[in-house]
């Protein structure tokens, strides 16, 4: 009997711990397959659940990452892009700039330029990628923060402020000296309540009463006469009463004590000025500098006066200041003496004032031997001011009234780099066909919003970028491009240029010219003898009908980028070779707010394809093999397709329509048009 109990006592004992291992196998193997249910979720969905819920198919693209800039341009991976959104990637400004460059607001940023299109806003141009990273501020500790005008981050406010002694030599914030100051008086403050308690201890052990407080009951030791007692002296006096011969030193350093609080009270500032300890030296005011306007402020090196109804260039004399800013005041003329005290200024921004060509002095600018950088944007020039110095690599006189450009109006500018002379009033008569030929560095030159009729004659040979948008041209001759071997992008949007007035080798032999703009201008057709290495195409807003056949054939490496928005293609305009020699380099094509009835063929077969809009059309039906092709097992590289604005029925497309799509992509089909 007792053998019999042992026993089912030992196999109830053995079922239960195998119970206890499968349960623990059970949760392993469904924790298993959780996780492998939610990196099959993650990945690209099989082929047959694709084919499922077509017509309620609208899939967004995850917001892309892009990498946060630091100071030393390193990249790191930290927050979402913002040029994903919804209704960003609609814009149709999309004519990329040089090899590494960016355009941000219609203008082109170098590769590695720094800019802010926002205050708090750091943007960084990468490699063609805008990067950009808005300023973090670090947590105040203090009660109330205030944040100074022009200023992104919060600042500690106190009562009192003292103004710093010097303009020009202003002292950064520190936050270890604060630090050191706080861990200072926690430490001063330790050892006098140490020195209490040693006391209080001291006291308590030999119960001995003050000689100040004999005959006083003891509720009243607590106290003097005439008020309560400070922190800290109730242990020092009991220490000068036992130690008599030191009291003379305890009172000097209370007196040393009391002194230091006075300081430290003298010393308190508010905003993102700190006290400075007494061992760093504190620099000199310089002698001999005039105040600054009263709307005038001083950062670093650069002094601006923006919108200080001044009326006049300020004197001031100041050998250390860099930048000069007088953006938006009213003056009129710049006499030659007027930067005779900034002998070392790299920039000067004097746009928006009301400066002539009569108020400018011969020799205003020739002491400037250091000017790399002048900006005269909407004023009253009628001429470029004469004299420039020859430091300059970046001069722009826009939205002014430039009425001649002799050849001698750009002498000696054989550094000039960037050169901008839109919204004026030049034209191929009152420009010199000499005018450019000294700026033998010249690489950015912007002609927009003039009365050019043909291109400008006399281009440098250094030229790579080129912008002649909102003129009057009307054809593009043989010569037009025939020493401009570096030419990379031509912008001739909003002109009068129709297809058979452009000459057949007008840049058919360019090997460096990758983008062109003809928008808005008076196109049929694409127009042929395109130049073999371009990359970039814009015809946005012209009169096209149709595609010519071969049209990209010659293309070497082949185009990338094509865009055809707000056309009037239709279906007979466009078929297989229309698109020959770029099937396999083509990565985004635009044909929407067109007149297409259906999807124009050939998609199948554009292996490259990531965007692809068709919006805005007329298109009725997506046939199952008219975007995908079912002989085909690898997936499609779309990445955003755009079918909303048409009249489909999305109920009645096939399964099969978007099967070669990868799940991460964006197709979008609502809203529809009804009719």
């Amino acid at each position: 009997m007792k053998f019999s109990s042992l026993y089912c006592f030992l196999l109830l004992l053995v079922i239960q711990t195998d119970f206890g291992q499968n349960e623990e196998t059970s949760r392993k193997e469904r924790r298993k397959m959780y996780y492998r249910r939610q990196r099959k979720s993650s990945s690209p969905i099989h082929r047959s659940s694709r084919q499922l819920g077509i017509q309620q198919m609208r899939m967004v693209t995850p917001a892309a990452t892009l990498p946060m800039v630091n100071l030393d341009y390193s990249t790191e991976e930290k927050f979402e892009s913002f040029l994903r959104f919804p209704g960003v990637e609609a814009s149709y400004n999309v004519l990329p700039g040089k090899k590494g460059h960016c355009l941000a607001n219609g203008m082109i940023m170098y590769n590695k330029a720094v800019w802010s299109p926002e205050p708090c806003t750091t943007c960084l141009c990468s490699n063609g990628r805008v990067l950009c990273d808005e300023t973090k501020c670090h947590p105040q500790m203090c009660p109330q923060t205030v944040t100074p005008e022009g200023e992104c981050c919060p600042v500690c406010s106190d009562t009192e402020q003292r103004e710093p002694t010097s303009l020009l030599h202003k002292q950064q914030p520190s936050p270890w000296v604060e630090m050191h100051q706080a861990l200072r008086k926690e430490e001063l403050q330790f050892e006098e309540e140490e020195e209490i308690k040693q006391d209080e201890d001291r006291e308590q052990k030999e119960k001995i009463p003050r000689p100040g407080d004999w005959g006083r009951p003891p509720n009243e030791r607590q106290s003097r006469e005439g008020g309560e007692q400070r922190p800290g002296e109730k242990g020092r006096q009991a220490h000068q009463h036992r130690n008599p011969a030191r009291e003379n030193e305890n009172e000097d350093e209370d007196e040393d004590e009391d002194e230091d609080e006075d300081e430290d009270d003298d010393d308190a500032v508010r905003g993102d000025m700190f006290r400075m300890p007494s061992q760093l030296p504190i620099p000199a005011t310089p002698r001999g500098i005039p105040p600054l306007p009263s709307r005038c402020s001083l950062s670093y090196k650069t002094i601006s006066c923006i919108s200080a109804d001044l009326t006049q260039i300020p004197p001031l004399t100041a050998p250390e200041i860099t930048s000069l800013e007088l953006i938006g005041n009213s003056i009129t003329s710049i006499p030659d003496e007027a930067f005779n005290g900034l002998p070392n200024l790299e920039r000067l921004d004097l746009s928006r004032n009301n400066i002539t060509s009569s108020g400018i002095g011969p020799k205003a600018f020739k002491l400037l031997k250091k000017l790399m950088r002048l900006n005269m944007d909407g004023n009253n020039l009628v001429a470029i001011p004469s004299e420039l110095p020859s430091t300059l690599e970046e001069l722009k006189i826009n939205e002014n009234n430039l009425q001649v450009i002799d050849e001698e109006s750009l002498s000696d500018l054989n550094q000039l780099a960037t050169l901008e002379l839109e919204g004026n009033s030049l034209s191929e008569t009152n420009v010199n066909s000499l005018a450019f030929k000294p700026l033998k560095s010249l690489s950015y030159l912007r002609l927009g919003r003039n009365k050019f009729r043909i291109i400008p004659q006399g281009l440098p040979a250094s030229i790579e970028e080129l912008y002649l948008e909102n003129n009057q041209i009307e054809e593009i001759t043989e010569i037009s491009f025939n020493h401009t071997r570096k030419i990379n992008v031509i912008v001739l949007r909003y002109n009068k240029i129709e297809e058979n007035r452009i000459a057949s080798l007008a840049w058919i032999n360019q090997e460096n010219l990758e983008s062109i703009d003809l928008s808005y201008n008076k196109l049929y057709h694409v127009p042929s003898y395109l130049p073999k290495s371009l990359l970039h195409l814009v015809l946005i807003g012209n009169q096209i009908e149709r595609i010519p056949g071969f049209v990209f054939g010659h293309m070497e490496p082949g185009l990338e980028y094509l865009y055809l928005s707000f056309n009037k293609l239709v279906d007979d305009g466009i078929d297989q070779v229309s698109f020959y020699g770029a099937y396999h380099s083509l990565r985004e094509l635009f044909l929407d707010h067109n007149e297409l009835k259906s999807i124009p063929p050939g998609v199948p077969e554009m292996k490259a394809l990531h965007f692809l809009r068709l919006n805005n059309n007329k298109i009725r039906n997506i046939l199952p093999e008219q975007i995908c092709n079912s002989e085909e097992d690898g997936d499609s590289t779309l990445e955003h397709l755009h079918l909303e604005n048409n009249y489909i029925k999305t109920r009645e497309i096939s399964p099969y329509a978007f099967s070669c799509i990868r799940s991460y992509s964006s197709v979008v089909l609502k809203p529809q048009n009804i009719k």
